[in-house]
């Protein structure tokens, strides 16, 4: 994948006729960029951050609430941004359950602060990069258990099980309307940082007991540099921001054995016996990754990328 990087040219004689069609050529060609992001204090917005950093990009956080229409301007105003990063959002803390009881405080980030910094940025001719979830889909007759069928992009969201979800579904359907946003649509992040207690190889390997289910997933260490790939690029509209295939949780579980601890052991449980304690249901599904394979086409597939960019990163295990 073509990265841009920034590059410092001395030109001479930039009021001649051949000097100021380089300067114009130029700029076209490596073109200024700077990113406005929301969400520094979650894990998304931060690793933005550090991906700007690395690729020589300026950027800014947000200081505005969502919520406030007259701060999102002034940000806007004073960093002058080229695209706006919308890693903001409410899932509630240890996990969806919290937006259960948080019903107002759910709606007011992820649908009322949502729709109303992609109207802000609409009429200040920018760009939105929207990180959603694809956890608005279960599987179906249709999308049955490892047939390998994946909702695509078009597809209606089925899954309305949790109040999080509910509130992810709507705004990604009125945010359709808006065709200054990219949205991706994120599920079950994982990245390299085994500490993050965000990350689902983390979340997992702390729990008692774990279903075992296949699903579509998302590895941030490759995702996320794509993602800002996408805003260079212009891409909008609605992607499942997935690495292709599907991994089920013992699956993650028997390769955090083999690279990280041989002694570690766990225990599967059913969906009937994990509803006992959880206050909502949890979205199943595989997404088809077929559209950002199509635009990327050296993404890896799910189990290839927890290998090369999780596992193999963080081995404790010998290969002797």
């Amino acid at each position: 994948m073509a990265t841009y990087e920034p590059k410092n040219i001395l030109i001479t004689g930039a009021a001649g006729f051949i000097a100021s069609h380089v300067a114009n050529r130029l700029i076209r060609s490596y073109p200024h960029y700077k990113f406005l992001i929301y969400g520094k204090t979650g894990w998304i917005g931060g690793l933005l951050g550090k991906i700007c950093e690395k690729q020589g990009i300026p950027y800014e956080y947000g200081k505005g609430r969502l919520q406030e229409r007259s701060q999102l301007l002034q940000d806007i105003r004073n960093v002058k941004p080229t695209h706006v990063f919308n890693a903001a959002g409410v899932t509630g803390r240890p996990n969806v359950d919290w937006c259960e009881t948080h019903k107002q405080d759910t709606i007011r980030t992820n649908v009322v602060g949502t729709l109303n910094l992609a109207d802000v940025c609409r009429e200040q001719g920018l760009l939105m990069i929207n990180y959603a979830t694809g956890c608005i889909f279960e599987y179906n007759a249709e999308h049955p258990e490892g047939s390998g069928i994946g909702f695509k992009e078009e597809d209606t969201p089925n899954f309305v099980g949790s109040f999080y979800s509910k509130t992810k579904a709507m705004v990604e359907e009125l945010l359709k309307d808006y065709d200054n946003v990219c949205t991706l649509r994120v599920r079950m992040p994982i990245s390299s940082d085994l500490s993050n207690p965000r990350n689902f190889i983390t979340k997992i390997a702390r729990y008692d007991k774990v279903v075992n289910i296949p699903n579509s997933m998302t590895i941030l260490d490759e995702l996320l540099p794509i993602s800002v790939e996408m805003a260079k690029r212009d891409c909008r509209g609605i992607w499942n921001f997935t690495n292709p295939g599907v991994v089920s949780h013992n699956e993650i579980l028997e390769m955090y054995k083999e690279y990280i601890n041989p002694d570690f052991k766990w225990t599967n449980f059913t969906l009937e016996e994990q509803a006992k304690v959880i206050v909502a249901p949890r979205s199943n599904n595989e997404m088809d990754a077929s559209k950002l394979k199509s635009e990327f086409p050296e993404l890896l597939s799910i189990k290839e990328s927890l290998i090369k960019n999780v596992f193999e990163p963080n081995r404790k295990v010998s290969t002797n």
